[in-house]
């Protein structure tokens, strides 16, 4: 995968398990306040930005540990691509099957000015939660473009 010009990128890493239910995969809801009363298009696959000399796929497993400060897992990386989301940000997402409790997930933090012209600068977690969701749940909830992982994700798992 190699970065175009121009614009932000951003990898990551779905983790994904089998269940006697199906496939379920791990997403995070997006921290801060602007996502606080939102669900449907507030979930994201654990992802961050990364500059153009550095490889996605590094980039997918230090923004893994940054974003959940947890080890990216060990296991076969299935690429599933790129999307490129509604704000013009390209995504390049692998999935590994592992199984992490979400219990155990110590999210990562950012700073911004709140409330708006406040002049207060407050800190917010990346993801304020993480959770296992099945395919179906998960097409509700997930960022618009990133359900085009799922759709890969479960077409390599058929």
């Amino acid at each position: 995968m190699t970065a175009s010009r121009g614009g932000k990128r951003s990898a990551g890493l779905l983790l994904f398990r089998r269940t006697d239910d199906g496939l379920e995969v791990l997403l995070g809801h997006m921290g801060g306040p602007f996502f606080a009363q939102r669900d449907a298009g507030a979930w994201t696959v654990p992802k961050g930005e990364y500059e153009p000399d550095e490889p996605s796929w590094e980039a997918a497993r230090r923004e893994f540990q940054e974003e959940l400060g947890l080890p990216p897992p060990d296991g076969e990386a299935v690429p599933l691509g790129e999307v490129r989301q509604s704000g013009g940000k390209v995504v390049a997402v692998w999935a590994v099957e592992a199984d992490l409790d979400p219990a155990t997930v110590v999210p990562g933090t950012f700073r911004m000015e709140w409330p708006p012209r406040s002049g207060r600068t407050r800190e917010f977690p990346e993801l304020d939660r993480v959770e296992w969701l099945g395919l179906d749940r998960a097409r509700e909830v997930v960022v618009k473009a990133q359900a085009a992982f799922l759709d890969r994700l479960a077409e390599h798992s058929a």
